[in-house]
Order: C-alpha cells, then sequence, then structure tokens
C-alpha cells in the first residue's frame, strides 16, 4: 500500500484485542443465526461503542490522545512508509547533484556533506567564470 506524504492516520486504537472477535461484545457469541441472521452488531450497539471511546478518550489531553494513535501499528506502518518514501527522494536527488560535478576519477564515492560542499565550490567557480 503506497500512501502520499501528506497523508496522515486518524484512526482511534482498537477497542478491543487482537485475540478477540470484533463482534464478540455484541452478545451473540454464536453463529450468524443466533445472531438473527446479521451476523454484525446492531447499529445502535455500535454507536454506544463509539461513545464509549469518546469518552474514555475526552479526560485525555490532546498529546495524550495524539500519542495514542501514533501507537498503532497501522499509523507506524504508514509514517514508515512515509519516511522512506521522503528518503528515497532525498538519496536520489543527492544521487542526481552527484552526477553534475567533476571529480577525479568521475565515479568517486563521495559522502553527502562532500557533495554539497563540492557543489558550493563548483556553482562559486562557475560564478566566478562568468562574470570574468
Amino acid at each position: 500500500m503506497m500512501l502520499n506524504s501528506d497523508q496522515t492516520e486518524i484512526d482511534l486504537p482498537p477497542t478491543h484485542s487482537e485475540s478477540e472477535s470484533v463482534f464478540s461484545d455484541c452478545g451473540h457469541a454464536g453463529s450468524v443465526e443466533e445472531a438473527g441472521g446479521v451476523g454484525l452488531c446492531a447499529p445502535s450497539r455500535m454507536a454506544e461503542q463509539g461513545e464509549a471511546v469518546k469518552k474514555d478518550l475526552q479526560h485525555l489531553s490532546r498529546e495524550e490522545r495524539r500519542r495514542r494513535r501514533r501507537a498503532t501499528a497501522k499509523y507506524r506502518t504508514a509514517h514508515a512508509t512515509r519516511e522512506r518514501i521522503r528518503v528515497e527522494a532525498f538519496n536520489m536527488a543527492f544521487a542526481e547533484l552527484r552526477k553534475l560535478l567533476p571529480t577525479l576519477p568521475p565515479d568517486k564515492k563521495l559522502s553527502k556533506i562532500e557533495i554539497l560542499r563540492l557543489a558550493i565550490c563548483y556553482i562559486s567557480y562557475l560564478n566566478h567564470v562568468l562574470d570574468v
């Protein structure tokens, strides 16, 4: 799943454990037929659960709510993906800049700070050549 770098997660953490069924607290632990053939919680029950979660989180500070949201696996995965894309773009930009800089030998490996310093020197040199 690819995410844009400007996407953020706004999901609240789940109110049940992973080993627990999503519908286990609906009062229908049996089969779909026992649940009236629907297999899902009634909308009013789901609304009650959502309200309970909101009430539980209302007493928390804004920072604590943000910290809890960021603790979810979904958020961490999305953040790691965005960060990986950002770092890859950063490295590609350095590689492109490196190709434009003259060095001997031409394939000499340079660190990022060396690339920046050499680019500064090279741009200064080109400005000097144009001024003369």
